[in-house]
């Protein structure tokens, strides 16, 4: 058995990009162990004169009453409803069009592409304008509602339960006496999990990062985000009576993406084990 010799050029681009993606998270981890001077003096790099994490995760928690942590509650509430929501109806849509025949399938196909071709930003002014005439700004359903259509979710389990589920399963399981429903959610769901995942995933990074939506539907403070929430202490920092409190800000970046890697590795099994439960049963 002959053994393929490393590309070098490749090696090369994959330690450049590594070190382009690890630079920014290890900046930030740095940066949140240092005081506000520090931030201010010395290295981006290096270490501050005192380590300061916990003492600025303290004050994180703490500042504005705990303005934070209200933050966090609403960007779960965003994820676990908007993403969840997305996730589901993503599933149940991509494994009926993929195992039913029925007329305007292909024009079903055609909006679903154009869905993906337009970008977020483009329908946030319209989406704020119907959401306004509903009366629904200021409130959480105008971020979890949007949330819920997921057109690249749909499209890509579309494609996944059009390879993924036999159609002879489907009819053995009617011979059998199942319904559509519970068909669906004993045989279609164990095969699709590795695609579930994946929808949820993106679907969950997307919630979770979404800043333009929240900023122009939500005005009050409560109801921010976390996305939303950093801006806005952020830019406490210009203007008059200018009160700068960086080392908040960075704490809290950092704290916010702890949940994502957590999720992250939490899901990350079901890939492997997805994709094997459909063959032992």
């Amino acid at each position: 058995m002959t053994r393929t010799k490393p590309s070098r050029l490749l090696t090369g681009l994959m330690v450049l990009y590594l070190i382009y993606t690890l630079v920014p998270l290890v900046w930030l981890v740095i940066s949140a162990t240092k005081t506000q001077d520090d931030l201010l003096s010395t290295p981006g790099l290096w270490f501050g004169d005192s380590f300061a994490l916990f003492a600025n995760i303290k004050e994180t928690l703490t500042y504005n009453d705990g303005i934070f942590l209200r933050w966090l509650g609403n960007t779960l509430l965003y994820v676990v409803v908007g993403a969840g929501g997305a996730t589901l109806l993503a599933t149940a849509a991509g494994y009926g069009l993929a195992k039913y025949k029925f007329a305007g399938r292909r024009a079903v196909f055609a909006v679903l592409l154009g869905a993906i071709a337009i970008p977020g930003t483009a329908l946030a002014v319209p989406t704020f304008l119907l959401f306004s005439k509903l009366g629904l700004t200021n409130t959480v359903w105008a971020i979890i509602i949007p949330s819920l259509i997921s057109p690249f979710g749909l499209y890509l389990m579309w494609v996944y339960a059009s390879e993924a589920i036999p159609f002879e399963l489907l009819e053995a399981a009617r011979i059998d006496g199942a319904g559509e429903v519970r068909i669906f959610t004993t045989v279609a769901l164990r095969l699709l999990a590795p695609g579930v995942v994946t929808v949820l995933l993106f679907a969950v990074v997307a919630t979770w990062n979404n800043y333009f939506l929240p900023l122009i539907m939500l005005s009050k403070p409560n109801l921010y985000p976390l996305t939303v929430g950093l801006t806005q202490w952020n830019s406490q920092a210009t203007g008059v009576g200018a009160n700068p409190i960086y080392n908040l800000v960075i704490t809290g970046s950092l704290l916010t993406i702890v949940p994502l890697v957590v999720a992250f590795l939490l899901l990350q099994r079901f890939w492997q084990s997805g994709l094997s439960a459909g063959s032992v049963k």
